[in-house]
């Protein structure tokens, strides 16, 4: 602690007249009737949640939150890939802003000065602590560690390490060619939620919401699962029998007309090849780790309650991306442009609040930043990419107009003669999608009539589907160029 205090200080001094400035005025506005902030992140966790419309999964807590605030049925991820995401998400800028597209590239090497979500909210008086993986771990190698952490963002930190560390030689891997943190791999486990690591870091949290129940905190709650390995106490993995499940659906030729950037460099062969009932343990053990989460959400949800903070404490739930299993005929996990993997889940409650539910506006992760520093009443820094969603928190059909831009750079390989950025624009109705500003592929998906994004039109387009181009083609490359970047970046970290 003692450490991060230096280094807040030193970032803090390095800072330009300008954000110092800003800074004072943030400093004038603390007081204790702030409402405290518990910020929930879930690590590859898909729209599998019965909010929204999953008739597979069992997420009776997170539901319970869905229905007490407002869920954002349309949220979309800057970049589908944990360390870009969470960057974005935290500094409220655009991948193209922070220049961070891989896994090793810190959001501090381009912005140095950059002042994250809670730093805002230290500036306004709160306290700020994080326990588990809000910025970028490794997992699950770097579970137990700050991980890829920003030390100035923090006044405190806690690391959990569970079980499922000391238990990794008994996970199970369907590709034994790889890693268990990329390839699919689970363990059913022993023993009870709270030896796991995700059990630790809600009861870490709890205690933190103890002590601090009398002040105004920003507590950022970061769950590991369910990134793979999928691992989960075997009550969880009972909850989905292998029969009850199903692969989904594709058509034939499904894959004909898309282009082959589109896939990601990581799952290049149709569901890597494995048999189908291995499939079928893949997603019952990807489900039985959303069930675990949901637990520990209502163990800090329960415990919001306990503590007499319901009407003091915005809560916020996000996932860092959307997760694909096995849609367009077998794509698996992240880094993808497709609605699976564009879009995650995103829920905000506010004491208080009286229009609660659904919203079908799109909205960014960009957003996450402005939206909190508003409902707290505290100042943003300049620049930010995105916009409060307090209005539609307020009425959730509320005028917006609002499009998502998403983006991901898939490496030269040997399907792909050059770098190239994908870049995708979603609208109410459209997602359209360029790679290597067309050069590589053009997508484009009517969602009114092709909700699952089966027929690309942009094939053969007709004068009608040109235009919508031609229309959306300016929006996108107003929020993402889509040109090859020209910062370092790790080709085997993309």
């Amino acid at each position: 602690m003692g450490n991060q205090s230096i280094v807040l200080r030193m970032c803090l001094a390095v800072l330009s007249t300008a954000v110092c400035t800003w800074q004072v005025r943030a400093t004038d506005t603390q007081g204790r009737d702030r409402p405290n902030v518990l910020f929930i992140a879930v690590d590859d966790l898909a729209c599998t949640l019965g909010c929204y419309g999953d008739l597979v999964a069992k997420t009776p807590n997170i539901d319970r939150l869905a229905a007490e605030g407002t869920c954002f049925q349309r949220a979309y991820n800057q970049l589908p890939l944990c360390n870009p995401t969470r960057a974005s998400v935290m500094t409220g800028l655009r991948p193209d802003q922070i220049k961070v597209y891989d896994l090793d590239r810190h959001f501090r090497d381009q912005l140095p000065d950059v002042i994250t979500l809670p730093q805002a909210f230290q500036a306004a008086g709160y306290f700020a602590a994080r326990v588990g993986k809000i910025y970028h771990y490794n997992v699950p190698a770097s579970i137990g560690t700050d991980g890829f952490d920003d030390p100035p963002s923090w006044n405190r930190t806690v690391n959990p390490k569970g079980r499922d560390k000391a238990d990794e030689a008994l996970v199970f891997n369907a590709e034994p060619h790889r890693q268990i943190s990329g390839a699919l791999s689970w363990l059913a486990a022993d023993g009870r939620d709270e030896e796991q690591t995700d059990g630790m870091i809600a009861s870490e949290a709890i205690k933190i919401m103890r002590e601090k129940k009398d002040q105004p905190f920003f507590l950022g709650v970061g769950f590991f699962r369910p990134h793979t390995p999928y691992v989960a106490p075997k009550k969880y993995f009972e909850m989905y029998p292998l029969d009850s499940l199903r692969l989904p659906y594709a058509p034939p030729g499904d894959r004909d007309d898309i282009p082959t950037a589109a896939f990601a460099h990581n799952c290049p062969v149709p569901n890597y090849g494995l048999d189908h009932k291995t499939l079928l343990q893949a997603t019952q053990a990807y489900y039985a780790c959303v069930s675990f989460v949901d637990a520990q959400v209502g163990r800090l949800l329960d415990a919001v309650e306990e503590l007499g903070l319901s009407e003091e404490t915005i809560v916020v739930f996000w996932s860092d991306h959307g997760y694909h299993l096995g849609e367009h005929d077998g794509v698996w996990q992240k880094r993808t442009l497709f609605e699976q993997g564009a879009r995650a889940p995103l829920i905000v409650r506010v004491p208080g609040q009286k229009s609660r539910g659904d919203c079908r506006q799109i909205v960014e992760f960009v957003d996450i930043y402005p939206t909190l520093t508003d409902l707290a009443a505290i100042p943003s820094p300049p620049g930010l990419a995105g916009r409060s969603l307090r209005p539609l928190i307020d009425n959730r059909q509320a005028d917006w107009d609002g499009f998502a831009v998403t983006q991901v750079l898939r490496p030269a390989d040997a399907r792909l003669s050059e770098p190239v950025m994908g870049c995708s624009i979603r609208t109410h109705r459209y997602r359209f999608t360029e790679w290597g500003e067309g050069k590589h592929g053009v997508e484009l998906y009517d969602h009114q009539s092709d909700p699952n994004e089966f027929h690309n039109l942009a094939v053969d387009p007709d004068a009608a589907t040109t235009a919508v181009i031609d229309r959306l083609r300016p929006l996108l490359r107003s929020k993402a160029s889509g040109k090859t970047p020209t910062v370092p970046v790790n080709p085997a970290r993309l």
